[in-house]
């Protein structure tokens, strides 16, 4: 809903009250009128437009220039009209009464403080004609409507530079998430594609070796594409890729729960995923109870783990051993992978990430991230690697 909204329902409010308490005070003074008639009529159409037209102060887009003209131009035909129903001067306000600030106020909401600003001196030279001097009562009212249509038409342009903010911050926030998405299904397709050409490439070598050094090629640059954020966009509706999963999931999240693309479907027992990433150098620990996490939370989980195996295996050895340990805490989920190999030397993470190798920092935190949790990465070189993964519960 708009920043406006409750201005304009409150403005149509307004008119309506306004409008009945000029009434009211007319057909209490209706005796002290010279002329009566001539005020019932006036504010008979006063009625009949406040009535008419409160869709009309609905928003910006209805409450149109040409409006705001013509009820400007009923209040001033109020005031003016005033000393000729009134010719002895025995009542107080006017005819229109406050109604006359409303039609201020639509000019502060609809065009910020400058039209209030004028609106207001329309009005006050308005009111001074009608009394036909400048006293005190008069200055006080003009000064008062001035600086209240002033500061409400302030307000409302602030308003909607921070609603504007606030959008493009959301949409800036969505691509950026959609972007880190299509990055890790790179990461965890196409760029271990890529290395696994390169090198088995080298190694047969001949007219292989030529191809395995295009592919160290290109996998270089679409590592600085991807890292760079350049060429990846946000699309508004996700496509299925070409294996065939899901719109909006990581290819690597592993096999999709029954049901899972059905709309909310029932919590997932995390222990059943992470027993597919359990074989033969990969010992799982879990607890006796099931590990109950939403459908994408457990999916995101096990692909997070999936590619901490996946570094497991390329940079420790296919000789590497790896424990994955689940446990399920009263506010969160934690997985911890710890494998034997030689550790990571100081700095090689962020020399990683700067070189466009996202396996830690997209594949793995990333995942985590979006779920707000976390993800540490403890290594002592010759030791080997720690990989904690930390959700919280819904």
């Amino acid at each position: 809903m708009s920043v406006e909204a409750p201005l304009w329902r409150a403005l149509a409010g307004y008119r309506v009250l306004t409008c009945g308490y000029a009434v009211a005070v007319f057909a209490y003074n209706s005796e002290a009128y010279a002329r009566p008639l001539l005020g019932a009529g006036y504010l008979a159409v006063l009625a009949l437009w406040t009535v008419g037209t409160l869709g009309r102060v609905s928003s910006a887009e209805r409450c149109t220039p040409r409006f705001l003209a013509v009820d400007l131009l009923l209040a001033l035909t109020g005031i003016l009209v005033t000393p000729l129903a009134d010719t002895r001067a025995l009542v107080g306000p006017t005819l229109p009464s406050i109604w006359v600030a409303g039609s201020v106020l639509a000019f502060a909401i609809k065009g910020g403080w400058r039209w209030a600003a004028a609106t207001s001196l329309v009005i006050g030279a308005a009111n001074i004609v009608e009394r036909g001097e400048l006293s005190r009562d008069t200055v006080h009212n003009i000064v008062l409507v001035t600086v209240a249509s002033i500061g409400i038409g302030y307000v409302v342009e602030v308003a909607r530079v921070s609603e504007r903010t606030l959008a493009e911050a959301l949409r800036i926030e969505a691509a950026t998430r959609e972007r880190e998405r299509l990055a890790r299904d790179i990461h965890d397709s196409v760029l271990q594609v890529l290395a696994m050409v390169q090198r088995r490439g080298s190694a047969i070598g001949g007219e292989a070796a030529e191809l395995g050094r295009l592919a160290g090629e290109q996998e270089v640059a679409l590592r600085t594409l991807v890292s760079s954020g350049v060429g990846v966009p946000a699309p508004a509706v996700p496509t299925a890729d070409r294996r065939g999963t899901a719109p909006g999931r990581d290819a690597s999240d592993g096999p999709e729960p029954p049901g899972a693309s059905d709309g909310p479907a029932d919590p997932v027992d995390l222990r059943s995923l992470l027993a597919l990433r359990a074989g033969g150098r990969v010992t799982l620990a879990e607890p006796g109870a099931p590990v109950p996490l939403p459908p994408p939370a457990a999916r995101a989980v096990a692909a997070a783990v999936g590619a901490a195996l996946d570094n497991v295996r390329r940079h420790a050895g296919e000789g590497a051993h790896a424990w994955i340990l689940l446990e399920d805490e009263p506010d969160a989920v934690l997985v911890t992978v710890r494998d034997d190999g030689p550790g990571i030397a100081p700095g090689r993470l962020e020399a990683a990430e700067a070189e466009g190798r996202m396996g830690v920092s997209l594949s793995i935190r990333g995942r985590l991230r979006e779920l707000g949790g976390s993800a540490d990465v403890v290594s002592v070189p010759g030791q080997g690697t720690e990989v904690e993964l930390k959700v919280p519960k819904p």
